[in-house]
């Protein structure tokens, strides 16, 4: 079998210490493979988000280990671990966190510019015409409606061509028609491309559309998963 992209194994998070201690994941374990989607539902305060963060590298482990592409999380130093995650790892806000003072291009064109990458622009604008906004290069964000906000956040996550494509509630600020042309057209690109897409979501009818869907409660995990899927729990 091929090795997994996304490889957790025994992984605990907790804040605190002593009497103050709160445990938000217990014994995290899970594999995920090139090319397949995966959805994190459950409550609010059941881990999902945490669990998201770790895979992208903004958040630090208790115990346990992280390893994504092949590399592990944990030996990497905060200037390595940023590399890293400009190089394989695509995010996608609820809130867009676009750059109000720059133009749809030069917020896509950012994580290249940033790695010195000598065709940024070029690049950024081949990502904005593949989420249908090549009519949009030089708008600002406060010109744009939320949804075309959202698809320059897809635009500028895919630019650096990542292996892992994260999304922590990527329709919430939407309305329900748009959202559903946002996720319809990252399922899409995701497909195309081959990339991992790992979504938090509340909306079990979105989560459904993943090839696996991973329920959370009280920092653990159970799985719902199609038959044509590789299983990821560990240990299950």
């Amino acid at each position: 079998m091929e090795n997994p992209v996304i490889a957790l194994r025994d992984v605990y998070v907790s804040l605190g210490e002593g009497e103050a201690r709160t445990d938000i994941l217990h014994g995290i374990s899970l594999q995920i493979y090139e090319g397949q989607s995966v959805s994190l539902v459950g409550p609010s305060g059941s881990g999902k988000s945490t669990t998201l963060m770790i895979m992208a590298g903004l958040e630090q482990i208790n115990s346990g280990s992280v390893h994504i592409a092949g590399q592990d999380l944990g030996v990497l130093s905060e200037d390595d671990l940023a590399e890293f995650r400009g190089r394989k790892i695509g995010i996608i806000f609820q809130s867009f966190h676009l750059i109000p003072t720059m133009t749809a291009l030069e917020n896509v064109a950012i994580p290249l510019d940033l790695a010195g990458e000598p065709n940024a622009f070029e690049r950024a604008k081949e990502e904005l015409e593949a989420v249908g906004l090549g009519h949009r290069l030089h708008h600002h964000p406060s010109s744009m409606s939320g949804g075309e906000q959202q698809r320059v956040a897809i635009a500028r996550a895919l630019v650096t061509r990542p292996e892992v494509l994260i999304a922590d509630e990527p329709t919430g600020n939407l309305d329900s028609q748009t959202g559903s042309m946002i996720m319809q057209l990252l399922f899409d690109l995701q497909r195309k491309r081959n990339t991992i897409l790992v979504l938090v979501t509340h909306d079990e009818t979105l989560a459904g559309k993943c090839d696996i869907q991973l329920h959370m409660k009280d920092g653990r995990l159970a799985e719902n998963q199609k038959s044509t899927s590789t299983p990821v729990l560990v240990g299950a």
